[in-house]
């Protein structure tokens, strides 16, 4: 399998749950408001014999009218176009962002218009129901009353090799994903599993819907990934997006 990290940059947010672009290498994370987490937001690519995946969509911001997703995917030579799968863990604004896109008179569609998007039936609910600031209601309505979306309920397989799972404990539907072939196991914990550091120190975070239960699943998952050489995929990790045994 081959994994395209899709960088959209590094970025701090604090209690406003606004995603402040920050350039590290120039600026003082303590100039941001106290409190403020260093994050780096980062989608996958990833191509199997069967399908070109994408894990999450970002932010959805823009570049010159072109979804920054988009532009990011056509420089690492992928057609949005060739996108088959897309595996959501949860529709946050900035794992979902670019789930959808508006054009005038069209109304919300799905952005990538060949693929069939896996979302937990009542995490999409969940975020209607909750909406701002963590989810962008008006930004999914695009995802309700399609063909292009397979609503999944609890866990399952897709296509025998892709495994999924209700985690439930950074929001209460948040979903993680195996997906499996020629021996090689690639897992995608989404924000249950964020970032490197977090694996391997006992951290329960205050943003988690159940930070207890995020902590305990962190430890599972990569005591089992260490024994069965998994790789790990880790959407806010500004240094080691990949991370495999």
């Amino acid at each position: 399998m081959k994994i395209i990290p899709l960088s959209e940059g590094t970025f701090t947010i604090d209690h406003s749950k606004l995603f402040v672009p920050i350039d590290i290498d120039n600026e003082d994370l303590e100039s941001r408001p106290v409190g403020s987490l260093l994050v780096e937001i980062q989608p996958f690519v990833v191509i199997t014999d069967k399908d070109v995946l994408l894990l999450d969509t970002g932010l959805g911001f823009e570049k010159n009218g072109t979804l920054q997703l988009f532009d990011n995917m056509q420089k690492a030579g992928i057609d949005p176009a060739s996108v088959t799968k897309v595996l959501l863990t949860h529709l946050h604004k900035d794992h979902a962002g670019a789930a959808c896109i508006e054009r005038e008179g069209l109304g919300g569609r799905p952005s990538l218009p060949n693929a069939t998007y896996y979302i937990q039936q009542q995490e999409l609910e969940f975020a209607f129901e909750k909406g701002f600031p963590s989810y962008m209601p008006e930004e999914l309505e695009g995802l309700k009353n399609t063909s292009q979306v397979k609503l999944l309920h609890g866990s399952g397989d897709i296509d025998n090799y892709i495994h999924y799972e209700i985690s439930g404990a950074h929001s209460p539907f948040h979903q993680v994903f195996w997906i499996k072939e020629s021996n090689e196991t690639i897992f995608f914990g989404g924000d249950e599993a964020p970032q490197l550091q977090q694996m391997k120190h006992r951290f329960a975070a205050k943003y988690d819907y159940d930070g207890k239960k995020a902590m305990e699943l962190r430890q599972q998952w990569w005591q089992q990934g260490e024994k069965e050489k998994w790789t790990f995929l880790f959407y806010h990790d500004v240094k080691n997006p990949v991370w495999g045994f």
